[in-house]
């Protein structure tokens, strides 16, 4: 049988999505989609799988740490530009307006605007699927400046009755500019787990401009905290979602709303373990949490107390995010970190001075990882994430090395980062309502 074709796949799509949930029915009270990894389908092996997605850490991280230290400047208003993080390692799989367009979304925990590339474009980037249209919609409405959807995002010379434009700026140079509606999204899985569902009045940008790096997507879906955020107009308060293991990019990862985003103690014993969300004032979108230690072991590692706190300025703490693979601690843990698991591989680190992931050589004849004890990250209200080797260590056969999946981050005040390479096969709940995170250890491919 030969390739089918692209328009072929589209006609089924749209198809699949063509009953919307029923107006008359009460609106449901949880939604699902898939979240798929940006690289599923570049055919990369391990090694290069790593590479392209330690190098895409590096750089949302240093986008995060310009970020905060944007918002912690003097100046009065900061609106008209905004940086956000950029990179992302998951797509999320929603269609948007009426009939549907296949909306393939990247998937960002650090923001909170939702847009889409949208007819008629002023310059737009290469996509698979037919771009939005709003003229083409039935459900599209215009926004404008004197509504509540368009203050987080008004820029100058914004007048109540004149349609609210946004401008996107983000850290690695991206950018999506245009103009504030109202849509339904329509959720599915294309994995057959739910049928499809639709909502209206959904804020979102119908971006006319837009450059930078796409990742496979055609716009962006943000799952931050604030009220533009698609977990907060869905109305249902809570986002949950359970990444699969990273090597086997294949499988899609479910991401969850409201009812169906409840956690439940794992088959295997584990109990739900919560900590609070902590409010940043300076970046109130992003999902920051107390870490208060590290164990390796049996052993609480030396780390001074207030590490990882937040400060009155907005710089420290510690962010839950989706988009960045690596976890990344202020320095001076990082370097407690290293040398622990130095000690217990019995081998120098390979790369003593740098900040990026570290290496360890490997033994000759060596074909995986040796065994090693859990990592255990000690939350606020006495939750502990207990990380199994394979959640903080990969074997680089290329070049005969274990590495550790953290990085460090330059200076005192500087933010950690808890990366998704860390939260393979762990729930996370976030409840954006009495913030608070959970989280429990689950297989994600069975959820």
């Amino acid at each position: 049988m030969g390739p089918i074709p692209r328009q072929f796949l589209i006609t089924l799509f749209l198809l699949a999505f063509a009953s919307p949930h029923s107006s008359a029915t009460p609106p449901p009270s949880g939604y699902r989609s898939t979240l798929t990894h940006v690289d599923s389908k570049g055919g990369f092996n391990k090694a290069k799988l790593m590479r392209r997605a330690a190098d895409r850490s590096r750089r949302r991280a240093a986008t995060m740490q310009l970020s905060v230290y944007s918002t912690t400047s003097t100046s009065s208003d900061t609106r008209p530009t905004r940086l956000y993080s950029g990179q992302a390692e998951y797509l999320m799989e929603l269609a948007i307006g009426t009939p549907p367009v296949p909306f393939v979304a990247l998937a960002d925990t650090g923001s909170d605007l939702t847009w889409t590339q949208c007819e008629p474009c002023k310059l737009c980037f290469a996509q698979d699927t037919p771009i939005y249209d709003r003229n083409a919609s039935s459900s599209f409405s215009p926004v404008t400046c004197s509504s509540d959807a368009c203050l987080p995002v008004w820029s100058h010379n914004c007048f109540a009755t004149t349609p609210c434009k946004y401008r996107y700026v983000y850290g690695d140079g991206a950018y999506s500019a245009g103009v504030m509606g109202m849509e339904t999204l329509t959720f599915g899985s294309s994995y057959g787990q739910a049928p499809p569902v639709s909502v209206g009045g959904i804020a979102f940008g119908c971006g006319v401009d837009n450059g930078g790096l796409s990742y496979n997507s055609t716009g962006t879906v943000g799952l931050g905290r604030g009220s533009l955020s698609l977990v907060a107009q869905l109305g249902v308060g809570k986002l949950s979602y359970c990444l699969t293991d990273f090597f086997d990019i294949s499988l899609g990862s479910p991401v969850l709303f409201g009812s169906l985003a409840e956690l439940a103690d794992s088959s295997g014993g584990a109990a739900v373990q919560s900590t609070p969300l902590v409010q940043s004032p300076q970046n109130p979108s992003w999902y920051y949490v107390s870490l208060e230690g590290i164990s390796l072991g049996d052993a609480l590692l030396p780390i001074q107390n207030g590490t990882f706190d937040l400060r009155a300025d907005g710089t420290g703490g510690m962010i839950v995010d989706s988009g960045t693979i690596f976890t990344s601690l202020v320095e001076s843990a990082f370097r407690v970190v290293v040398d622990r698991v130095a000690d217990v591989l019995g081998q120098p680190v390979a790369n003593a001075s740098s900040l990026d992931s570290p290496c360890f050589p490997a033994p000759a004849g060596a074909w995986q990882l040796p065994d090693m004890p859990d990592m255990v990250l000690h939350f606020a209200s006495g939750a502990d994430m207990r990380l199994h080797r394979d959640n903080y260590m990969y074997f680089d056969q290329e070049e005969s090395s274990f590495c550790l999946t953290f990085a460090g981050s330059p200076g005192p005040a500087s933010t950690s980062v808890l990366g998704n390479f860390q939260q393979q096969n762990i729930q996370m709940l976030f409840d954006i309502t009495v913030g608070q995170l959970s989280f429990v250890p689950t297989d994600c491919s069975k959820l």
